[in-house]
């Protein structure tokens, strides 16, 4: 039993996947990533990388994740799904970066910068 595991970024969400041969069962931090996932959106993001190289339910997924949003964790899965899945078999990288499912989105949330109200937005002007 051939183990992959591969990690994937998105904010501030980091996502750990491993994968194993299987039925194609998908556990997110000890629950069914439908459960952990409620809206399609998100379950589809989660999947994205399986079916663009067409494997679906040939691997069981155990995934721990945590920070961020429920966004940016499914969008760190779907970093590491492909990450791991281009370990398990190198042939399938070229379909992934077409996709552009092995890119790591570089975007942060912006810092809050003193003197100002948020990261760009400033205090209302005074004029007397």
């Amino acid at each position: 039993m051939e183990i992959n595991n591969a990690l994937g970024r998105r904010k501030t969400a980091v996502a750990r996947v491993y994968l194993t041969a299987g039925t194609g069962a998908m556990t997110v931090n000890k629950k069914d990533y439908k459960t952990y996932f409620p809206t399609l959106s998100l379950q589809i993001a989660a999947n994205k990388a399986f079916e663009v190289t067409n494997t679906v339910g040939q691997f069981d997924t155990t995934i721990h994740v945590d920070g961020g949003g429920t966004t940016g964790q499914a969008d760190a899965i779907k970093l590491a799904i492909s990450r791991a899945l281009v370990k398990h078999n190198a042939e399938l990288k070229p379909v992934l970066k077409v996709a552009g499912l092995l890119t790591r989105d570089p975007r942060m949330v912006e810092r809050k910068k003193p003197g100002q109200k948020k990261a760009r937005k400033r205090f209302q002007f005074v004029k007397r």
